[in-house]
C-alpha cells in the first residue's frame, strides 16, 4: 500500500522480506535507544544480529496465522506491525499485537495506517476473533491510538515493568474483538 504522509513523503506498508533484515535490525536498534514502552534495552538490541533478523521474519513468512507488517519512507525502514497467534486450539481464536514507529517519524499517521492494514488483515483471517495488546501504563500516546480503534483495557498489572532508573510501570492489557 502506498500513501503520501502529511511531509509529502511516501509511506509504503507491506509484509517483510528476508531482505528486509538489517534495515529492520537498525529500526529496532533506534528505537530502543529513544524510548523506554519497548521490553528490550539498547544493550540487549545491540545483541542481536542481521541473522536473527532473518529467522525473525521468516517466522511470520511462513505462519498465515500471523503478521508482520514494514513501514518504510525514503527506503528506510521506520516501523513495524505484528500479530502473533499462540497456535495453541483453546487461544485458536486470539492472536497479540505489537507496533512501534520511530519517534522522527511518529505524528505522521504511519501508527493509523498501521493499525488500518492489520486490522483488514485479521478481519478477514478464518480464526482470529480477538486481539490483545499490552502497553506501558504510562505510554498515553499509544493507549490514545488503541481506543480510537476501539481497543478496550481489561487489565493492568501493576508495577509489571522496572524502568532502568528504578521506577515500576504498570502494563496494561487491551483488547479488540474484531468478530462477533
Amino acid at each position: 500500500m502506498r500513501h503520501f504522509l502529511p511531509n509529502g513523503a511516501e509511506l509504503i506498508i507491506r509484509p517483510p522480506v528476508v531482505e528486509d533484515a538489517l534495515g529492520l535490525l537498525r529500526n529496532f536498534q533506534r528505537m530502543t535507544q529513544e524510548t523506554d514502552f519497548l521490553l528490550f534495552t539498547p544493550g540487549e538490541a545491540l545483541e542481536l544480529n542481521e541473522k536473527s533478523e532473518e529467522d525473525f521474519i521468516k517466522t511470520y513468512l511462513k505462519n498465515p496465522d500471523q503478521l508482520m507488517l514494514v513501514a518504510i519512507v525514503n527506503d528506510t525502514l521506520v516501523g513495524s506491525i505484528t500479530v502473533n497467534h499462540s497456535g495453541y486450539y483453546k487461544r485458536g481464536h486470539t492472536a497479540e499485537m505489537g507496533i512501534a514507529v520511530e519517534r522522527a517519524w511518529s505524528g505522521l499517521g504511519i501508527g493509523r495506517r498501521l493499525m488500518t492494514a492489520m486490522l483488514r488483515w485479521a478481519e478477514q483471517h478464518e480464526k482470529i476473533q480477538l486481539l490483545y495488546l499490552q502497553v506501558y501504563g504510562s505510554n498515553d500516546k499509544a493507549m490514545h491510538l488503541y481506543r480510537n480503534f476501539g481497543f478496550l483495557e481489561c487489565g493492568r498489572m501493576p508495577y509489571a515493568i522496572q524502568q532502568k532508573e528504578g521506577q515500576y510501570v504498570d502494563l496494561v492489557t487491551m483488547y479488540r474483538r474484531v468478530k462477533p
